[in-house]
């Protein structure tokens, strides 16, 4: 179990990495950070999970339940005009008020950001396998509340590289660089199947609002996509599973494959296994790429999750890297196609010859 200095120093650098475009917990992790009483807190977690980002969620939830009014004064998805006073004295306040509740949520929830953004930047990669293949069959492993898994509801404003798909209630901006491949539509999804540990189900507000509560409250434009896209999956629910990443991925693989050509994708979820584990994975995508074609679309961090198979150069910076792995005719072929931001807003592409 990680010691109080050494979750101490999780908040201080989620302080600095979040200041850019999340203000508010910011501020709140560089006093938390002080604070050994409120830190204590986060071990009720399991030791996986006990990140700064799933303590912040787990207050976030009880504020979008209703609860502590004064503390959601100073969350901008909740408050019309938020206070511009020191937040922490009222934080600290809610959180040993509602310490019960909160240690009950840490210890049972773990974090299941289903960042719809980051469609945006899988579409050119799905556009460039739908040229060789046609209909795609996607399985997402870590789906969440499987939201991605309806990219084809979705509209897609890159910029430059204009508008692709039909308008939505969800419309994705992604600022790019480099000769991204935007295609002209989007592509034909024949199948999408969804897998997670602990799926959610959209359509139990409990559930929906776990979902809203791992946003942070600084991002609007995310935290209405979100809810857009809830909407969206309420009204036509995707096909989400139960499953193990090692043992029901082949299976779903294999029931997807029969629609179309199957393309996995995983973003920001593999850096949750073991090492081993990544080991594993990788290595069961390769016996499955040894019988049939196979693609499998990457956005992880490489400095977090060096079993992949993905090219880098990053010398351990902590980037998200978009990367396409290929099996044709049995043969693995990787290519580290661009570097995104981890919430799809941009996508710099380097991949000459696409």
């Amino acid at each position: 179990m990680p010691d109080l200095p050494e979750l101490r120093l999780r908040f201080q650098r989620f302080a600095h990495t979040t200041a850019p475009r999340a203000p508010l917990y910011s501020q709140l992790s560089t006093a938390i950070a002080d604070d050994s009483d409120v830190i204590e807190l986060l071990t009720s977690a399991p030791e996986q999970q006990q990140i700064p980002v799933l303590f912040f969620a787990a207050v976030h939830s009880l504020l979008l339940a209703g609860e502590g009014p004064e503390l959601a004064q100073y969350y901008p998805n909740l408050a019309a005009t938020p206070l511009a006073t020191d937040p922490y004295p009222t934080f600290r306040h809610f959180v040993f008020g509602h310490e019960l509740a909160l240690r009950d949520v840490i210890s049972r929830r773990s974090t299941q950001t289903n960042e719809v953004g980051r469609c945006a930047t899988f579409l050119p990669v799905l556009g460039l396998v739908a040229e060789e293949f046609g209909p795609l069959a996607l399985v997402d492993v870590g789906t969440s509340g499987g939201l991605n898994l309806l990219l084809d509801r979705f509209s897609y404003q890159y910029l430059p590289g204009g508008t692709v798909g039909m308008p939505s209630e969800v419309n994705l901006s992604c600022a790019t660089r480099g000769n991204v491949p935007v295609p002209h539509g989007v592509p034909p999804i024949a199948a999408a199947i969804g897998i997670d540990r602990d799926p959610i189900d959209v359509c139990d507000d409990e559930a929906a609002r776990w979902l809203e509560a791992c946003v942070w409250p600084d991002q609007l434009d995310r935290f209405e996509r979100l809810v857009a896209a809830i909407a969206i999956a309420r009204s036509d629910p995707p096909d989400v599973r139960r499953g193990d990443a090692l043992e029901d991925l082949a299976r779903t693989i294999d029931e997807a494959g029969r629609s179309g050509h199957p393309v996995v994708t995983t973003s920001w979820v593999l850096n949750y296994l073991t090492g081993d584990q990544r080991t594993q994975y990788v290595a069961m995508l390769d016996a499955i790429g040894d019988t049939r074609d196979l693609s499998w679309i990457i956005a992880e961090s490489p400095a977090e999750t060096p079993e992949l198979p993905v090219p880098t150069n990053d010398n351990g910076k902590h980037l998200t890297a978009l990367s396409l792995v290929t099996w044709r005719g049995g043969r693995r072929t990787a290519r580290r196609l661009a570097t995104t931001h981890p919430h799809g807003f941009w996508l710099h592409w380097e991949a000459p010859g696409w």
